[in-house]
């Protein structure tokens, strides 16, 4: 095995730990025996940008997606496996019925790609599941240009009730009846575009000036 000094391998499993130990002793000083979602990424990687690669949990997987938009400015690149449904609802476009908060919330910041899928059988024991892997692309040159805690909640807003049009989503942070006439308004959220999230997000900041 090459080993690139930098590599860290996080891993709280104490059997998969141990098995890691022996299989590999030159990872011995290099594996964190922690859980990933409350490893604080700057001590461990002295503030300096790190790639993320791994087979996540698939249970904990949506909550590692959000922990690497928190720390964007650490992680550029991301290269994970994930169940297939969520790989694809991470990567989806408008139009896609699985076009969704998380597809919404990840792509504001990363450009993603669907790389490949992974049978059952690859697995031993396999799964119940199909996987697949993806990667993800930070957009360095990129501002959504608005208040992002209140891009997220109109967000979650509007796919809490994706089979309704926006316009009766919003009614409650847009109280402007005109507003609300506009044609995005007229759609259901999965067939808005981020740039769409941003003008409503936009909008519903002036309601509030």
């Amino acid at each position: 095995m090459v080993m690139n000094h930098q590599l860290k391998v996080v891993e709280l499993d104490k059997d998969m730990v141990n098995y890691l130990q022996i299989a590999y002793p030159e990872l011995i000083d290099n594996i964190i025996s922690e859980d990933f979602l409350r490893l604080d990424l700057n001590a461990v990687f002295g503030g300096k940008p790190f790639l993320l690669i791994g087979n996540y949990p698939y249970n904990i997987s949506s909550q590692i997606l959000f922990k690497m938009v928190e720390h964007r400015h650490l992680i550029p690149e991301m290269v994970g496996m994930f169940q297939k449904e969520v790989a694809e609802r991470v990567v989806s476009k408008p139009g896609s019925k699985v076009y969704g908060v998380i597809s919404v919330l990840i792509q504001a910041y990363y450009e993603g790609d669907y790389l490949f899928k992974v049978n059952p059988g690859s697995f031993n024991p396999p799964p119940k599941v199909m996987s697949a892997v993806i990667r993800l692309r930070r957009k360095d040159n990129f501002s959504l240009d608005c208040n992002e805690k209140l891009f997220k909640t109109v967000v979650k807003i509007c796919f809490g009730q994706r089979r309704k049009m926006i316009r009766n989503t919003m009614k409650s942070l847009i109280k402007d009846a005109d507003v609300l006439k506009n044609e995005q308004f007229s759609k259901r959220p999965e067939q808005l575009s981020l740039e769409d999230f941003i003008s409503i997000t936009k909008l519903v900041e002036a309601q509030k000036q």
